[in-house]
């Protein structure tokens, strides 16, 4: 590659999705209070689409003013019901709680990127998915989050599709690499433009 590619992000899976893709980059988690850029957001009322890719260009550009040379993507994903706007669940009772509250409906996941390169945004975009919840019980969900542990904590709809949390499901209607926080396909692109990577 000509140009230095920033993943402004420490996700595992967001790691693991661009080097199976072949990218060639290294890390630096931006440092932003992204709860207090969210809250701010939701205050003014922006939907949770903007909210994702707001603060996708706001960790693209944290990292990007520190290395003005590279392009920099900054990722992040809302997820909402309605109105609502669900965070990361603080621990496994809230967890619980978050889980029932989607049984028997459809959630949405908005996923935002942006690349930036000398502190300026170059290129942004969001990806949608609908998930559709299948009817749950509190019985059920107690034993798939023992199951499971804690690691759905990171996880802003404390489930993790790539594993068990896909039994929790009877459709989905969007991208896998969205649902995992990445808007791949789109990127891919954009970087061949770029001529950041072979076309």
């Amino acid at each position: 590659m000509k140009t230095d590619l920033i993943l402004a992000s420490s996700s595992a899976s967001r790691q693991t999705l661009m080097r199976n893709a072949g990218l060639r980059f290294s890390a630096q988690p931006a440092d932003i209070d992204e709860r207090a850029v969210d809250a701010e957001l939701e205050r003014q009322g922006a939907t949770p689409d903007r909210i994702a890719v707001e603060l996708a260009r706001a960790k693209a550009i944290a990292v990007s003013v520190l290395n003005p040379q590279a392009i920099v993507l900054g990722c992040d994903q809302t997820m909402s019901l309605g109105t609502r706007i669900y965070h990361k669940s603080k621990d496994m009772t809230e967890a619980h709680a978050n889980l029932m509250s989607l049984s028997g409906k459809t959630h949405r996941l908005n996923c935002g990127a942006a690349l930036a390169l000398n502190g300026e945004i170059i290129w942004d975009i969001v990806t949608i998915a609908d998930m559709t919840v299948r009817e749950l019980n509190d019985a059920f969900v107690a034993r798939h989050l023992g199951r499971v542990g804690p690691d759905v904590l990171s996880s802003v709809g404390a489930y993790q599709l790539e594993g068990e949390g896909i039994q929790l499901f009877t459709a989905i209607n969007g991208d896998y690499f969205t649902i995992l926080g990445l808007p791949l396909l789109p990127l891919l692109t954009k970087l061949r433009e770029l001529d950041m990577i072979d076309g």
